[in-house]
């Protein structure tokens, strides 16, 4: 199995722009791309919503050979609540430590040299204050299970995962494809796994062949495929295929075709201004700045109208809803903002 390959994990975010500074001004990672969709995921890449939404790729190298973050934003939604699913990202890096220490982002000492600290969200990394044993700090992701054995027989025995190490009284092991990629630890809990809306997902790639070969698989093992083989589109880039499956606590499982994949995943250079644009446009449409108003010859030089074209109006910051237009101002439009100019035009 040294041909599948470690991809991301997929968060949902409520907060993007907190979230970004989070990835990019704490841990030092870089915006690898970003992209707009108009309408939910088929494989439910976004979670179970159907409305506008974006992905950011963000890590500390290309997609090719480092393991990263997949920013799920739909918009107008603000937050999810957390399960017990998710129990964190090891990060092996004292240049995250420095920068959390510089931007007063709160950490908390879990163990020597190892920091505990949340993304927006509630999502949890552990930074270890060194430099990383290989070429990507991203060391591991854990995530919770009901049943030890149960769960290694499944990434192992069906997905072909290499068991590095195994803790029978700690409930943990340690698994992965390569020596030199991101590993997965399995921890066990007592109950069961809750996702509740904040779950993520674990992708890993293989080649395309691989794909029909595996979800065979799973259907000869009666184990859960949430997304039979389907092809995704993103605008302006290669076309994937994809199955999505589930482990037995629930945990979604993203495979896709390697070959595919690494011409979708390549770094775009406008990425990070893709980001912020689209932070700075938040959830509203296009800021109305200006608006006017005809007025018959005769009132153009009232008192009033003179005060009015002179003085700048506070009105609170502008949001244009779809059935209006610039010269036709509602109240729905004045709920928090900047300053409006008025143009006043004279009608005889």
């Amino acid at each position: 199995m040294e041909t599948r390959r470690a991809l991301h994990f997929v968060f949902k975010v409520g907060n993007r722009f907190q979230t970004a500074r989070f990835f990019r001004d704490v841990l030092g990672m870089k915006v690898l791309r970003h992209e707009e969709f108009e309408e939910g995921c088929k494989a439910t890449c976004n979670g179970p919503y159907d409305g506008k939404w974006s992905k950011t790729m963000v890590g500390f190298g290309p997609e090719d050979d480092h393991f990263v973050a997949e920013l799920t934003y739909n918009y107008g939604i603000k937050d999810y609540k957390l399960g017990n699913d998710f129990k964190g990202i090891t990060v092996a890096s004292s240049q995250a430590v420095s920068n959390a220490r510089k931007l007063k982002w709160p950490l908390t000492e879990v163990a020597e040299g190892v920091f505990e600290t949340e993304a927006p969200g509630g999502y949890k990394f552990y930074l270890q204050n060194q430099s990383p044993p290989q070429s990507d700090p991203v060391l591991k992701v854990t995530l919770a299970v009901s049943d030890l054995q149960k769960s290694l027989n499944y990434w192992s025995n069906l997905l072909g995962m290499k068991i590095y190490e195994k803790n029978e009284e700690k409930q943990r092991a340690l698994l992965g494809y390569a020596d030199n990629q991101c590993k997965l630890e399995l921890q066990g809990i007592k109950g069961a796994v809750d996702h509740a809306a904040a779950f993520g997902r674990i992708a890993f790639s293989c080649p395309q062949k691989e794909l029909p070969d595996l979800e065979d698989l799973m259907k000869r093992e009666k184990q859960k495929i949430l997304t039979p083989l389907v092809s995704l589109d993103t605008p302006g880039k290669a076309t994937v295929q994809v199955v999505i499956l589930s482990d037995p606590d629930g945990h979604e499982i993203c495979f896709v075709g390697d070959e595919a994949f690494r011409e979708l995943s390549k770094m775009d250079p406008t990425g990070n201004q893709l980001l912020d644009d689209g932070n700075r446009r938040g959830d509203r449409a296009p800021a109305l700045t200006h608006f006017g108003l005809v007025l018959p010859t005769h009132l153009l030089h009232h008192p009033a109208m003179v005060l009015l074209a002179s003085w700048p109006i506070r009105l609170a910051a502008p949001s244009l809803p779809p059935t209006a237009s610039a010269t036709s101002p509602t109240p729905a439009m004045f709920h928090a903002a900047p300053w409006w100019s008025v143009h006043i035009i004279a009608s005889n």
